[in-house]
This record gives C-alpha cells, sequence and structure tokens, in this order.
C-alpha cells in the first residue's frame, strides 16, 4: 500500500524535486505551502509521515510541530532546515520533531529516514478521542461507549477529519476535498454523507457530538446537547 506523506515547503523547486523523487518509489503526496496550510491538512488527513521546513509563511515549522503535537497526533516529522547548530537541532527535537535533516541533502538519505520514521511508528497506538467517541488508525475501528461503530469507508473519511480537527470547525470545502477530490458531484451530496454519520455515531446516544456551523462546516466536540 503507497504510504501517504505530506510536503510542508515553501520552495516550489524542492517540491517538485520530492514529488518527482518519492511519487517514483510509490508514495502518494500532498503539499503546502506555507505553515497555517500544513497544520490543517496534518490536523484533518492522516499522513504515514510530515516532511516539514524549519523557515515557513504565516506559521513557522516549529510552532507547526508544536500545535500538531498539542492536539495529540502522533505522525511522524521529518523537519528539514539550513540550520545544523546544535542549539537549533535541540529545539526542532524538543518542539516535537521525530528526525532533523540538514539543507541541502540527498533525496535517498531523506528516503532512508522517512522509512525508518514510518517503520518505527507501525504498531503504535494511533487512536483519536473526542468524549466517549474513538477512532483506532489503524484498524479503522470506531467505537463509542465501548459499543462498535460501524461505518462505510466515506463516513470514515469524515469522522477522521473531524475528530483530528475537534473542536474546531471543518470547513464544507474540506470535507468534499477529502471524499470527491477537485470535482465534487453537483448538489449538497455533503449532507447526506453527514446524515449517515451522525445516524451512526449519534444516533442511538442522549449526548450528540457532531454539530452543524451554519454556512461555514460541521465540528465534532463533546459536552453539547444541541446539533
Amino acid at each position: 500500500m503507497p504510504k501517504r506523506i505530506l510536503i510542508v515547503e515553501d520552495n516550489a523547486s524542492l517540491v517538485a524535486n520530492l514529488f518527482a523523487y518519492l511519487e517514483a518509489r510509490d508514495y502518494t503526496l500532498d503539499a503546502a505551502q506555507d505553515g497555517e496550510s500544513g497544520l490543517h491538512l496534518a490536523l484533518t488527513t492522516s499522513y504515514d509521515a510530515i516532511v516539514l521546513d524549519w523557515m515557513l509563511p504565516r506559521l513557522d515549522g516549529l510552532e507547526v510541530v508544536k500545535r500538531i503535537r498539542a492536539r495529540g497526533a502522533a505522525t511522524p516529522v521529518l523537519m528539514l532546515t539550513a540550520r545544523d547548530d546544535l542549539p537549533h537541532k535541540i529545539a526542532g527535537f524538543r518542539s516535537g520533531a521525530d528526525d532533523y535533516l540538514t539543507k541541502p541533502f540527498a533525496l535517498a538519505e531523506l528516503e532512508v529516514r522517512l522509512e525508518s520514521l514510518i517503520a518505527r511508528n507501525v504498531g503504535r497506538s494511533r487512536i483519536l478521542e473526542v468524549g466517549d467517541l474513538k477512532m483506532d488508525l489503524g484498524t479503522l475501528e470506531v467505537t463509542r461507549a465501548g459499543r462498535s461503530v460501524q461505518l462505510y469507508a466515506g463516513c470514515k473519511k469524515l469522522l477522521e477529519a473531524l475528530m483530528r480537527a475537534s473542536p474546531a470547525v471543518v470547513a464544507k470545502s474540506r470535507l468534499e476535498a477529502i471524499l470527491w477530490g477537485e470535482d465534487p458531484p453537483d448538489g449538497d451530496m455533503l449532507r447526506s454523507h453527514i446524515y449517515e454519520l451522525r445516524k451512526s455515531v449519534d444516533g442511538p446516544f442522549p449526548l450528540k457530538l457532531i454539530h452543524t456551523v451554519p454556512k461555514v462546516g460541521y465540528r465534532i466536540a463533546p459536552g453539547e446537547t444541541n446539533r
């Protein structure tokens, strides 16, 4: 199964080189050119690893990885930087990065480091939790209050995105992109998927977790009784 990697880097030439090299080796890649966009993708999409530049527009790499870890995401992060002095390396590791690669670097070395990070991460507990709702990212098993919740693939994708972003709102456009890429169907098909998700996740329980934010999107959060 192809490994999915997020590349957060504002150097377009380097991104192009990484795509050419890694896609030829059966990796699936997403890219962001600034820290805020990279953080959003990291928290709403499941990746096997993240390649993260230190110096980025809008939000630097150090702050990005801190916020990723603060949200409980354990995705391995390989940080890229031109800074090779020890204090900066220590700062990178303390922020939550798993590995550190100094520019310029050989693409083959980056690949080996990614392979090592992904291999180490296999078998770790990767559980998303919102209230009494849990999702195992390894097995894609969903439970609520200890009871199994049966979802089809599309609903699982939506649930993962909502749980990763919780308690923040996920825009309708982002959820549509998760399901259909850049070519969503006509009409509000997303609403039908959310209906099915609610029926399974919230239907049997008095406390409702999935909420509509009018004209914006949806969110999932504990401790709320309105929808």
